[in-house]
């Protein structure tokens, strides 16, 4: 029951009271010189975030912190205990994650607070376990590396060998020297833009320059056939699944060929993955001709 990796952050779970929180609970840690027995990931909601808490001293780069000395004012340390501070995006929640430690298709658990765990979404393992739960549960949780572990009646062994239990986090709701900026990287774009040029190889997978859409002629679409009918669960990640698909957001052709390969089709009663792959030899009226029977749809 070991838990492989702990994740903290997402755009709904790393706000500057949720790093406090379990930065509250790092401090605990380092009090009695212990560190995290898990891998542990933070990622910052937001540049304001990030750079506050390194201002604050809420993650520090500062190496003689794996000392464990306690150190006063808001000196809860995440890297002090193990952790390792990523960039403020969305990384590992969308599937954004050069995951070393785990080969596909080993079975592992990990613990996060990020806000979905869909089958493989975090490392495309469809072996890997992902549980969800707040950043400073996370935090508490890989302080022991076992997912058995309760907070609230286990205990920890310090580093003399004592038994301590941990005291509820706490956490300021917003920075009493208020945000700091963090890197601007904002990049106003010119006033007019007809005279520039954006240069994209033409055989890049990754880009595509869209040409202007038709406009719209004031007509409704009115007696469209219906292509997709799904049956069952339609997620998000049953539409267009995160992981290493999304290297071609910036390709329109090439990611929409992600669009609903994980559904259940309700005319074929298979995943669509599969269908894409019989279409190869198959017409959509061949594939459909039992289907079409039994409603009054009709397929082209």
């Amino acid at each position: 029951m070991d838990i492989r990796v702990g994740l903290i952050g997402s755009c709904t779970n790393s706000s500057y009271e949720d790093m406090t929180r379990s930065a509250s609970i790092a401090q605990q840690a380092l009090d009695k010189g212990i560190k995290a027995k898990s891998k542990f990931t933070v990622t910052p909601g937001s540049e304001q975030v990030r750079a506050t808490i390194e201002r604050d001293g809420i993650v520090s780069s500062n190496e003689t912190l794996k000392s464990f000395v306690k150190i006063s004012f808001q000196a809860e340390k995440l890297r002090a205990i193990g952790g390792v501070v990523l960039a403020n995006a969305c990384g590992p929640c969308i599937g954004q994650w050069d995951r070393q430690d785990t080969k596909k298709g080993e079975k592992n658990t990990i613990i996060s607070s990020y806000n979905r765990n869909f089958t493989g979404r975090n490392d495309a393992n469809p072996q890997t376990h992902a549980f969800v739960t707040s950043p400073d549960l996370v935090t508490a949780m890989i302080l022991s590396g076992d997912l058995r572990f309760n907070p609230l009646t286990d205990s920890l062994t310090a580093a003399d060998g004592s038994k301590f239990k941990l005291k509820p986090p706490t956490g300021d709701n917003l920075p009493a020297k208020g945000f700091d900026p963090g890197v601007d990287t904002y990049q106003e774009p010119p006033k007019d833009g007809s005279s520039l040029k954006v240069d994209v190889d033409p055989k890049s997978s990754r880009l595509q320059l869209l040409e202007p859409f038709d406009a719209w002629d004031g007509q409704d679409f009115i007696d469209l056939p219906i292509l997709i009918k799904i049956k069952g669960k339609c997620t998000t990640d049953h539409i267009s699944a995160a992981g290493p698909w999304l290297k071609y957001r910036g390709h329109l052709d090439n990611i929409s060929n992600n669009m609903f390969i994980a559904y259940v089709s309700l005319f074929l009663n298979i995943k669509m993955k599969y269908f894409i792959s019989l279409s190869l030899s198959f017409s959509i009226e061949q594939l459909t001709k039992k289907t079409t029977k039994q409603t009054t749809l009709k397929i082209k």
